[in-house]
């Protein structure tokens, strides 16, 4: 049987690693926005940043399991999360690039939506009514914050259509990587997902990492060693452990909280305002999340 066993039971420890999954997230998308603005190009920002983790990742695992072998049957699924993934942080550097931190951490609010679809039409969870309610008012708050906002989402319409891929691109490699996990440590499928999307992102950011200058402030240097740290390494862990304790659509419910938090960070880095509206819509966010930890998605048995 699936893993995602017990889903209906409370898991606070699971709980726990999701909310600092997400509040590591929120806080990246104003941190890369920054280190973006202010001279780093994206496909090199993208290329190092990877690179520095999938070291990092390998390091951990070969001193700890002492390889990073992949079976060869599953060495297609790899190829196929590594594709995901390489469009995933396309979709994400340049949806900043075009467009605000807040509009793109907004628009990831749709990755319930996305996660519950692909775990659906891929097999990996049956999806319950009280699911499919709790993600409508997630999602409803998520407009909600958007609303309070302003009104004005976005400027660049290239930007938001990025921002949408990029939620749908990281659902799919979320649903992607839940049977590998049955089989390998989140050490190891980090360090060899990493090491493979940092050669299709050096590949394709050879002209940009040709042309980067690397002159920045300290500010700077200190948001990329975060965005490497917190965001990428530590994130990667706490959020596959989670997913393998509870399933991928109930984990990606918390992802729903991204905007609200994002919005708080502005407030706290930015001095941005924040309505009444957005903290309704905050509220509205938990609530989906309490509802849907109440009773969880039903696992389905999983082909190994």
């Amino acid at each position: 049987m699936s893993r995602y066993r017990a889903a209906s039971v409370r898991r606070p420890t699971a709980d726990l690693m999701l909310l600092a999954t997400v509040s590591l997230w929120a806080l990246n998308f104003t941190v890369s926005k920054y280190i973006l603005d202010h001279g780093f190009h994206p496909l090199a920002y993208s290329s190092i940043r990877y690179a520095c983790a999938a070291l990092i990742f390998a390091g951990i695992t070969l001193a700890w399991e002492g390889s990073l072998r992949i079976a060869r049957r599953d060495v297609p699924m790899i190829v196929l999360g590594t594709s995901v993934l390489f469009a995933n942080q396309l979709s994400f550097v340049y949806a900043l690039r075009f467009t605000t931190a807040t509009t793109v951490a907004l628009i990831f609010g749709t990755l319930p939506i996305f996660t519950a679809l692909f775990a659906r039409g891929s097999g990996v969870e049956q999806l319950p009514l009280r699911f499919w309610i709790a993600a409508g008012l997630s999602f409803a708050g998520v407009a909600l914050v958007a609303l309070g906002s302003g009104g004005n989402l976005s400027a660049n319409l290239k930007g938001d259509v990025l921002a949408l891929f990029g939620s749908a691109t990281w659902a799919a490699y979320s649903v992607t990587i839940g049977p590998l996990m049955r089989r390998y440590s989140p050490f190891r499928l980090s360090a060899v997902f990493l090491l493979a999307a940092t050669v299709a992102l050096v590949a394709a950011g050879s002209r940009q990492l040709a042309d980067q200058s690397f002159h920045f402030g300290a500010l700077v240097w200190v948001g990329f060693v975060f965005a490497v740290l917190g965001p990428l390494v530590t994130t990667n862990l706490l959020w596959f452990t989670a997913i393998d304790r509870v399933g991928p659509s109930r984990a990606s419910l918390f992802a729903n909280l991204q905007p609200f938090l994002a919005a708080l960070v502005a407030l706290a880095l930015l001095s941005e305002p924040i309505t009444a509206v957005q903290i309704v819509g905050g509220v509205a966010i938990a609530g989906g999340i309490v509802l849907a930890s109440r009773q969880g998605a039903v696992s389905l048995p999983a082909a190994e």
